[in-house]
Formats: C-alpha cells, sequence, structure tokens
C-alpha cells in the first residue's frame, strides 16, 4: 500500500475512530443522479467506421492496458470530447517533413 498523505492520514483517522458519518442523499437528488446515469449509458445509435490499421492495432493496445473492451474506449474518447473534458491540442510537426508526430498528447 502506498503511504498515505496527512490528509489522507486525517480521513483515515476519522473513520476507524467513527468519526465519519455515510448520509444518504435526497430522494429527488437521487432520482436525478439515476436519471442521468441512465442517459450516460443508454447505447441507441450504432456507427460504423473505417479506421487504419495501425490505428486499430493502437486503440486496441490502449484498450488491453485499460482493461476495457476496444469499443468501449473509442466511445469514451468520442463522448469525453464532445463534452468537452477532451481538447484537441494543435499538431506538432516534424521539422522540414510536414507530417505529423504520432503522439498520444496530440489529443
Amino acid at each position: 500500500m502506498n503511504k498515505l498523505d496527512e490528509f489522507e492520514q486525517e480521513i483515515l483517522d476519522a473513520y476507524e475512530q467513527g468519526e465519519l458519518v455515510s448520509n444518504s442523499p435526497a430522494k429527488t437528488d437521487l432520482s436525478k443522479f439515476k436519471a442521468a446515469a441512465s442517459a450516460t449509458f443508454i447505447k441507441d445509435k450504432r456507427v460504423n467506421i473505417r479506421l487504419s490499421s495501425p490505428d486499430l492495432m493502437d486503440i486496441q493496445a490502449r484498450a488491453l492496458e485499460e482493461g476495457i473492451p476496444y469499443q468501449t474506449l473509442i466511445a469514451s474518447v468520442l463522448h469525453k470530447y464532445v463534452s468537452g473534458r477532451l481538447t484537441e491540442k494543435p499538431s506538432n510537426l516534424n521539422a522540414g517533413t510536414g507530417k505529423r508526430q504520432r503522439n498520444a498528447d496530440n489529443i
């Protein structure tokens, strides 16, 4: 187990001494949370795309590292992009070649 910082240790100590109390959300909040979760995970449309073999292999490798299916990874990246949580950085060009560098930081 990793060493806890001071703040984390304070929380652990308070928990072990029974000082922390769990609060349940109000029923109105709970129904809002359930509706938001359902809307997020409803997959009612199918999309077919063509990818280059190297890109698909890279996606599959990254998904394997994350322990999720590659289709789920693709859907997650697209969701983050359209919701504004993933932004595109300006492309990096190799000096004099005009080719874009393949780099995960370019997303």
